[in-house]
């Protein structure tokens, strides 16, 4: 399949076999993960290798070069296993962006102003041509907090958000107060794992904090409460998700 590439920005075109058809739904959702690896050379050949079973619809490397593997109209293979709001196959209903960043094995660096830049660029041009809402930006480790930690808690959601991609609020302060952990259970952990899957993580309502709730914990203070990243669900951790529950589009 020759690919025309979606979008002006792309630097060039390098095709990856590794896709497929949509299937039935709506494509409403983008999801961000980095490659984790050495070198932006390396995450391309791998994203390219029929082997790998791996692709993403673009790579975005450190100085803000983009390259287009896979046409948006087709389900790349980028999610692997992961829900949110109960939509099991994501790969089907997102687009996915991969950032050259060797990830937290590389000590979880800044990410380049530049590559920041471009993907702030990128993403307003696939929202300009998809209904994908500000709350459906979403990273890798939402939609897989037990396997995925990318795009990491250094990277900048609010820089996106203040250029009108994705869905944050200001983080509560860190204070001392009450917080729950694992091995704690009751009505107060049932209503917090409530208010995890009201805002679309894939959590069972138990009352028991376990290893689930911890990394849902976790995955969550990397996208929106980046100070502390613990898994434990402190004062902050609960407010910040309040807030972002009220601040949802109604309905």
């Amino acid at each position: 399949m020759s690919l025309v590439p979606d979008t002006p920005l792309a630097r060039r075109v390098a095709p990856s076999p590794n896709h497929g058809a949509r299937r039935a739904g709506r494509l409403d959702t983008l999801i961000l993960h980095y490659t984790g690896m050495a070198s932006g050379a390396a995450a391309l050949a791998r994203l390219r290798d029929p082997l790998s079973q791996v692709s993403a619809h673009y790579l975005v490397f450190e100085d803000g070069g983009i390259v287009q593997l896979v046409p948006e109209s087709r389900r790349a293979w980028h999610a692997g296993a992961g829900t949110w709001k109960g939509e099991t196959d994501v790969n089907s209903c997102s687009i996915g962006i991969e950032i050259v960043h060797p990830g937290h094995a590389g000590g979880l660096p800044p990410y380049p102003d530049a590559q920041v830049g471009a993907v702030i660029a990128l993403a307003r041009d696939i929202l300009g041509r998809w209904p994908i809402p500000p709350e459906r930006v979403l990273a890798h480790s939402d939609i897989a907090p037990e396997r995925k930690e990318d795009p990491g808690e250094t990277f900048p959601w609010d820089r996106l958000a203040a250029a009108g991609v994705g869905h944050v609020v200001p983080p509560a302060p860190i204070r001392d107060g009450r917080f729950f952990a694992r091995g704690d259970a009751g009505q107060p952990v049932e209503a917090l794992q409530a208010m995890f899957a009201l805002y679309g993580y894939d959590l069972p309502v138990t009352g028991i904090f376990d290893a689930r709730t911890h990394a849902v914990a976790t995955a969550f203070q990397r996208h929106f409460r980046q100070a502390r990243v613990d898994g434990v669900a402190d004062a902050s951790t609960i407010t910040t998700l309040r807030d972002l529950i009220a601040a949802l589009p109604p309905g």
